[in-house]
């Protein structure tokens, strides 16, 4: 799956809707995270206008969930 351009808030709107809540913000980083049975998912987003690719792919990577599970 190619990876869309997308900004920081859209990226947490879509997290939140799989069970991520946000925890703070300082600055231009958004803190989301997600419990699991195990572990707890942290993540930092930059809430920027564009995600550059190599980040979001480190996100998606990072969330222990698929592109097309995030993006669909």
């Amino acid at each position: 799956m190619k990876l869309p351009q997308i900004s920081g808030k859209e990226l947490v709107k879509k997290l939140m809707k799989l069970g991520f809540v946000v925890t703070r913000q300082k600055g231009s980083h958004i803190r989301v995270e997600r419990n699991t049975s195990n572990k707890t998912i942290k993540i930092t987003i930059p809430n920027h206008k564009n995600i550059k690719k190599g980040t979001l792919h480190q996100i998606i990577k990072s969330t222990e969930l698929s592109a097309e599970e995030i993006f669909s």
